[in-house]
């Protein structure tokens, strides 16, 4: 059985996920800055400070992870929805779509896992947890709308230097200079896209840097 983490007021989180926005990056995600900056007195504030670090948002000595800083940012949502498919692991191997779930299929996916009983209070606190959380978070998949120097990026092509090189000739008489006629093998990994200009530019530079005689 799985410990899954959960909030004795789940209530918190909409509440410290907001201030975590607005307040500075902290060096350490302590019991007093969870207290003072995110607002969440008494033990409620120690156990999100526990639970900041269950989640992937700070590391064990309180120092914050990307993903926090992640969830400062733009795409603060899908950051956070990194966060939960970590930290509920557990979960997400009985169901990919966890966080597509209702109440009562939640409930159901939690009770396999930690074998709490029905009337359980963790058990509630665990579902609520969750829900909350994922109602700040994005797990939507990101669109192919960035820049078009992004997209050139993600591309990605490269030559490996492993058994991509076949040697067709090397013929070395006496006397003469050798001569090395290599052929290549390159893999493109191209992104998903429509965008004709995309496919034209990653061609163009494989053109001009790669497939071009040389003279030398």
């Amino acid at each position: 059985m799985s410990n899954v983490p959960y909030l004795a007021s789940p209530g918190n989180i909409i509440k410290a996920f907001a201030a975590i926005k607005t307040a500075a990056t902290p060096p350490k995600v302590s019991q007093d800055f969870v207290k003072t900056k995110l607002g969440i007195t008494g033990s409620s504030g120690d156990q999100m400070t526990t639970f900041l670090k269950r989640l992937g948002f700070a590391s064990a000595d309180g120092t914050p992870t990307d993903l926090y800083r992640g969830y400062r940012g733009v795409g603060g949502g899908r950051a956070l929805a990194t966060a939960i498919k970590s930290a509920y692991s557990a979960l997400y191997q009985r169901n990919e779509y966890l966080h597509e779930c209702d109440e009562k299929s939640l409930k159901e996916i939690v009770m396999q896992e930690t074998g709490y009983a029905k009337d359980a209070r963790p058990l509630g606190l665990t579902v609520s947890t969750l829900r909350n959380l994922i109602s700040l978070a994005d797990f939507s998949e990101p669109e192919n709308s960035a820049s078009s120097d992004d997209r050139y990026n993600d591309a990605a092509y490269s030559i490996s230097p492993q058994a991509q090189i076949n040697h067709d000739m090397v013929s070395k008489t006496k006397g003469e200079n050798v001569s090395l006629n290599l052929g290549y093998t390159i893999n493109l990994n191209l992104p998903e896209t429509t965008d004709i200009e995309v496919f034209n530019a990653i061609f163009k530079s494989l053109r001009a840097n790669l497939l071009s005689s040389s003279d030398d």
